[in-house]
């Protein structure tokens, strides 16, 4: 008995089921393209169905590319859908560059034309102009905020060259690429208009992922750097500080920033010298302070706030060392001739969140003063030359820790109880509040402002 030949579904009520009816693209850099985003095309029917085409409404000229089930490009006639079959297509777009710094919207449809009838897809993008840095070694430069910076393939600030980076000023990393300086880099942002570091990949569900770029290192023999109201976000090191040139200067001043979601370390010293106060350091896979191999460093008034849930973290939020073990497995000291916390708080969900790492026959002059440190029992802060008027493993009462706000609840024990000869050093806080107005400073980077 012959098989009975299946017909085609041709009636003009007859719906293709979409899996969803807009495919949108969220801010795209010019000439890079984007990811690529999928859609399902299914036949609810008994019956098969032809789709004369697919096709964009744009045509070759379109900023969009399709790929339906392997064929590439804008437009494939006669498609077959088999009863109860899908079909997945792949869209991606590439956006030309309009020399502006505002976004632009592109759109363009995907036409379904089938039985004498048209459905369609929107497609939606949004795309932003930029400066590409693609594995460059830069001179002296001044960057502006006109447009924002993507870096690929990583880039150098060559030795004895100073980059410039202006308030508001955006700067972008694709996967894999960092910012080597071997001369000095000077970001000086505002309040208003702060200068963001961070990952390429601008879709929502890329915000808190941490690891997206490689972070920015200071090398050995890089000087006077310098980064006020700052951003970095969601790299694997946040900042590498490396040997130092001079001891009397700071390899790295940083004030009023934050550095958050980093899959390592937030700030990672070697040697190096560090002015830094009114930071934010948070969320870090491994550690938020990192100072080792000895060095000189002061932290007034940083709040150390680490709630790390990506994974199991197993090291503490703040590590000291004055000490390394070379190739040859001989113990190579390098002494700390200081590391000074004033007004901070250093917390998060491990049972202690400091290590001293400390060889006997090398120098490590720390001191703890004003500061809340959370340590287990086995943690001794007795040594009042080393721990001076410190709280001990009490919650500092975040506002909320795990929505990543870490400003001070007005039952928090670190209201009012910071030295205030570092407050009057540092008035405002890193939301410009006044730390000198009330009973006294608080601990940290945040002041408490009372309605």
């Amino acid at each position: 008995m012959a098989c009975e030949k299946q017909e085609f579904n041709t009636s003009g009520n007859a719906t293709l089921v979409f899996s969803q009816d807009t495919v949108l693209f969220d801010t795209i850099f010019t000439t890079i393209g984007s990811a690529t985003k999928r859609f399902t095309v299914k036949n609810p029917y008994n019956e098969r169905l032809n789709i004369n085409s697919i096709y964009l409404a744009g045509g070759e000229n379109s900023q969009y590319r399709l790929n339906i089930d392997g064929f590439a490009g804008t437009r494939l006639d006669q498609v077959e859908l088999r009863e109860k079959d899908s079909l997945f297509i792949f869209v991606e777009v590439t956006i030309d560059p309009n020399n502006s710094n505002l976004p632009l919207v592109v759109k363009d449809s995907i036409i379904f034309s089938f039985n004498n009838k048209q459905q369609d897809i929107d497609l939606i993008s949004w795309g932003q102009d930029v400066n590409i840095m693609n594995g460059e070694i830069v001179g002296t430069q001044n960057w502006n905020s006109d447009k924002p910076y993507l870096i690929y393939n990583s880039m150098l600030v060559d030795t004895n060259s100073i980059l410039t980076i202006d308030p508001g000023t955006m700067i972008y990393f694709h996967k894999n690429s960092r910012l080597y300086v071997a001369g000095t880099i000077k970001a000086d942002g505002t309040f208003d208009s702060p200068i963001v570091f961070q990952g390429d990949r601008l879709e929502n569900e890329y915000e808190d992922i941490p690891g997206q770029w490689d972070g920015i290192w200071l090398m050995a023999g890089s000087k006077d750097n310098f980064f006020n109201f700052t951003e970095i976000k969601s790299a694997i090191i946040g900042i590498q500080v490396d040997t130092v040139v001079s001891l009397s200067k700071p390899t790295l001043h940083i004030s009023n920033s934050r550095i958050e979601n980093m899959t390592s370390t937030g700030i990672y010293a070697q040697g190096s010298t560090i002015e830094a106060y009114n930071n934010l350091i948070s969320n870090c896979g491994q550690f938020a302070i990192a100072l080792t191999l000895g060095g000189s460093y002061e932290f007034y008034h940083c709040t150390v706030a680490n709630y790390w849930g990506h994974s199991t973290r197993t090291t503490p939020s703040v590590l000291l060392n004055n000490y390394y073990i070379d190739v040859n497995g001989n113990v190579q000291v390098r002494p700390m001739d200081k590391a000074f916390f004033g007004n901070c708080i250093i917390y998060g969900n491990k049972d202690s969140e400091v290590i001293i790492d400390k060889i006997d026959q090398g120098n490590l002059d720390f001191k703890f003063d004003h500061t809340l440190i959370k340590v287990d029992g086995e943690f001794s802060t007795s040594n009042t030359n080393q721990f001076e008027n410190v709280i001990v493993d009490i919650d500092p009462k975040f506002v909320d820790p795990y929505e990543g706000d870490f400003e001070i609840d007005t039952l928090s024990v670190v209201k009012d109880y910071g030295n205030p000869e570092y407050g009057n050093l540092f008035p405002l806080d890193l939301n410009l509040n006044n730390r000198t107005a009330d009973n006294g400073p608080d601990l940290g980077a945040f002041e408490r402002i009372e309605n």
